[in-house]
């Protein structure tokens, strides 16, 4: 039996190529605890392949259902090859962040196979300081940035003394039969029906106020746009480098800052944490487009996913499945030479766009963002890019992460790394999560249109001091 697949989710199988892997991903770097070393934690793997316990949510893999005119669902697969998802890689000793980089993007430009469930794991050795990674890819059919990052914390403790932990991939608790086979069915007696009848009553009621207030809010969203407003949705942006078709190879590159000094600076520029970066990808993006001659002269749009999860889906490791995001979009003013100016018109587009959606239901919300996002939909499923001039050029996301330090086994997490998705017509995706005490800015790119991306991490850091020395830090 198949359990029902959303047609968002389903979006990130039908526009799935070679040359676009449809998977995001997560690099993350730890410390042994003291007296042990990498061979250790290795062996700590090696227990855990031997048993062939894995997470439910790993257990799915996408199957088209007959019964429903080939809708994509999961199945759930109860013989998993843990061998076939789990690798053990080493870099050549001694390896520095640049081998790693270069091997993980090797990594996440191979699709995952669509016969088992879609994902993969790889234990990295070799640091040079004695560390080791994980990287791990996880198709975005399955999960979101939100829903990978609560599937992180669960996986991990804040008591650096705990042992035993069951490894990543293994559920957090023993397996039951519940877990494998999935819910039993709802029991069809009376009270049941008398509470189903009522449920199904107040949605209909509840259906029927969202579709009269579709108008209004598709009306309101709209005349935003066309007056360039913050909101859910752009008529246009500049045709830049990025919007071009790709291919399949990926590029890298990542970089880390103090989390308590971007805090510092949301506070002093009367802005939030997530307008700091969105202005210093602004910055950086004006940087590296002009130093190639290739700046446009009008702004560059970012399409900002919104997680719209509630935060209590932690709690649940299904529930916080799949894909639940909203999406704003946000003048960049990469046209503008006054960082002070840029950070104003980005803090000013992501308040009205806020406003926007506060002003609209759950559903509503979603399909406005549907609509905003829908050319890159199209993108996805014709495999190639769409018009001349963009309704967006990128995707800048930002994940929270864990806010207090985590372990596995003893072993500290270090940073966080997180890989997104380039797709046809955006070359350049922007991702950045916390850990702890760090912001990372991760920077997914396709290898053939973007083939360096360390010039702009350094743009960032020239964009953070900028921004730093306008609010007088």
């Amino acid at each position: 039996m198949l359990l029902p697949m959303s047609p968002t989710d389903s979006l990130f199988l039908l526009g799935e190529s070679r040359e676009h892997p449809m998977h995001v991903g997560g690099l993350a770097t730890f410390t042994p605890p003291d007296g042990t070393d990498t061979d250790e934690m290795g062996a700590l793997f090696e227990v855990a392949l031997d048993s062939d316990e894995v997470a439910p949510l790993l257990r799915r893999r996408p199957r088209r259902s007959v019964t429903t005119l080939g809708q994509w669902g999961w199945e759930t697969v109860t013989d998993v090859d843990v061998d076939y998802h789990v690798h053990r890689n080493a870099l050549p000793r001694p390896g520095g962040m640049p081998e790693l980089m270069t091997l993980v993007s090797r990594l996440h430009g191979t699709p995952l196979d669509r016969s088992r469930p879609l994902w993969e794991m790889h234990l990295i050795e070799g640091l040079a300081d004695g560390r080791y990674a994980v990287y791990t890819k996880i198709h975005h059919a399955l999960a979101d940035g939100a829903s990978a990052m609560n599937l992180l914390r669960r996986s991990m403790s804040a008591d650096p003394s705990r042992r035993g932990m069951p490894a990543p991939w293994q559920p957090t608790a023993p397996l039951t039969a519940t877990d494998v086979a999935g819910p039993a069915p709802v029991s069809s007696s009376p009270t049941n029906l008398r509470g189903m009848s009522g449920r199904v009553l107040r949605g209909v009621r509840g259906a029927a106020g969202e579709v009269a207030g579709l108008a209004p809010a598709l009306a309101g969203t709209v005349d935003r746009a066309l007056r360039a407003e913050g909101g859910p949705l752009s008529t246009r942006a500049p045709h830049t480098m990025f919007n071009v078709s790709i291919g399949g190879a990926r590029h890298f590159a990542a970089r880390t800052w103090p989390l308590e000094r971007i805090r510092l600076l949301a506070k002093h520029a009367d802005a939030t944490v997530n307008d700091i970066i969105l202005a210093m990808s602004a910055g950086a993006l004006r940087g590296y487009l002009r130093d190639l001659g290739a700046l446009p002269a009008e702004p560059l749009i970012a399409m900002v996913p919104v997680s719209l999860r509630p935060t209590s889906c932690g709690i649940d490791p299904e529930s916080a499945s799949g894909n639940r995001i909203g999406v704003l979009m946000c003048n960049l003013a990469t046209h503008l030479p006054d960082p002070a100016h840029r950070l104003d018109t980005v803090r000013t587009c992501m308040r009205e766009g806020k406003h926007a959606l506060g002003a609209m239901s759950p559903a509503q919300v979603l399909a406005m963002s549907a609509l905003g996002a829908a050319p890159l939909g199209i993108e996805m499923l014709l495999g190639r890019r769409g018009p001349q001039r963009p309704p967006f050029n990128l995707v800048i996301s930002n994940v929270a992460g864990p806010d207090t330090p985590l372990y596995w086994n003893g072993a500290r997490l270090d940073s966080l790394y997180p890989l997104s998705i380039p797709v046809t017509g955006q070359a350049l995706n922007i991702t950045c999560t916390s850990s702890d005490d760090q912001l990372v800015f991760g920077l997914t790119g396709c290898r053939r249109t973007v083939p360096n991306l360390h010039p702009m991490l350094d743009h960032l850091d020239g964009e953070l001091h900028a921004l730093e020395q306008v609010v007088g830090l």
